[in-house]
């Protein structure tokens, strides 16, 4: 956690890091804090939905024009920050792609490959462009999607990824991907094992189907107001 804090610090130091602790027991908050980072410390563990909900509130809350979403296993590169803030120019959210023309490098088998390729395909077509990677967890979110995601945001398992999305495109944010090479995990485990990537395949396919046909009372995005210029700016 300390040396990802440090390295997007390093990477992109005129934005702010903000931590979500996610009802955290061991030091993640002071690790964080001594990196140099915010944190934001729940009460209890919500799981990754309601921490993202958590923070895209802060964002909101604080005056920010968008939040970019860094895992803190390590394995992406704080370099390719920019490239998701640029493109947020023509996008509401910005997918840093592991999967694209430009990124060949980083490979998945199995049932885990399958589930994936059946949601790129089908938020494909939703999105009306090409979408290779509908779960990375490396994303810029930001003019029509940051409020409404603020509010919005689901919890559910993999509502994050897949739900998030159908969420944002139904409502009239445009969605566009960059391409973005994954690095050897520093921390964390990996959920590669084939009963696990099995139980990941139902559970894809299960997520993709609520998103579908749930009926989330959700008004079409607005344009956003404007950034408080005290607080403004980009938040990591």
């Amino acid at each position: 956690m300390g040396d990802t804090v440090r390295e997007i610090r390093a990477a992109t130091p005129d934005l702010p890091v903000l931590v979500v602790s996610d009802g955290s027991t061991d030091r993640t908050a002071p690790v964080a804090r001594a990196a140099g980072a915010l944190v934001l410390e729940l009460p209890f563990n919500l799981g990754v939905g309601g921490a993202m909900r958590a923070g895209f509130r802060y964002a909101v809350r604080h005056g920010h024009d968008a939040a970019i979403q860094v895992d803190a296993d390590g394995q992406h590169d704080p370099t390719e920050v920019p490239a998701l803030i640029a493109k947020l120019a023509d996008a509401d959210i910005v997918i840093g792609a592991r999967f694209s023309d430009d990124t060949d490098d980083y490979k998945v088998k199995g049932p885990r490959k399958w589930a994936m390729v059946v949601l790129s395909k089908v938020l494909s077509r939703i999105a009306k462009t090409r979408l290779t990677d509908a779960t990375s967890g490396f994303k810029a979110t930001g003019g029509r999607a940051l409020p409404m995601f603020a509010e919005h945001y689901p919890a559910e398992y993999l509502g994050d990824s897949v739900e998030s999305l159908v969420i944002a495109l139904r409502a009239g944010c445009v969605v566009a991907q960059v391409p973005a090479r994954m690095r050897p995990r520093r921390g964390g485990t990996p959920s590669h094992r084939p009963v696990k990537s099995m139980i990941y395949l139902f559970r894809a396919g299960f997520a993709l189907l609520l998103a579908l046909i749930r009926r989330w009372d959700v008004p079409a995005a607005a344009e956003p107001a404007a950034a408080d210029p005290v607080g403004g700016g980009h938040l990591t």
